[in-house]
């Protein structure tokens, strides 16, 4: 098995944005589910007050893929995503489903341009037709945007 190269530690822009992606454990199909989207929806407008802003995000059956900018002088993002986990993972046990609910872990891309927002984004909008969910991306009810990020000068709107 090959090792997974590390996160930097170090990066040169106050408001990093990075494309995560998380899966379940196991797979299980726990979330595209109106509650999750909706506890997801109220740790992304909480986070303004953290220093962190969630971007556009699509919630898949047994995954979510999502942008996020960080400030990184007040969190990481290993931290934040185990915080969005638990939070998530509070938000399933009150509904009875029994954990565990996430596989460790998560991939993470740093964005370096507009252009790969750009394209990741389109890449996250059409999964579910990819995954046959769906006939067109737009009828995907677990898509959408909490902030406006813009990477050009890593501001948030």
């Amino acid at each position: 098995m090959t090792e997974r190269l590390h996160r930097l530690e170090t990066t040169f822009q106050r408001y990093p944005i990075y494309f995560v992606t998380a899966c379940t454990h196991d797979r299980r199909h726990l979330l595209a589910d109106i509650a999750i989207q909706t506890r997801l929806l109220e740790f992304g407008k909480e986070g303004e007050m953290r220093g962190d802003w969630l971007g556009a995000y699509a919630l898949m059956p047994d995954h979510l893929h999502l942008f996020v900018a960080i400030d990184d002088s007040r969190a990481n993002l290993s931290t934040w995503i185990k915080s969005l986990k638990n939070s998530l993972s509070k938000s399933l046990r009150e509904s009875g489903v029994p954990g565990p609910h996430w596989q460790k872990g998560f991939f993470d891309h740093l964005l370096r341009s507009d252009e790969s927002y750009s394209e990741k984004w389109e890449y996250v909008r059409q999964n579910p037709v990819r995954a046959g969910l769906i006939g067109n991306a737009d009828d995907w009810k677990f898509l959408g945007t909490v902030f406006r990020l813009e990477f050009h000068n890593a501001s948030v709107r």
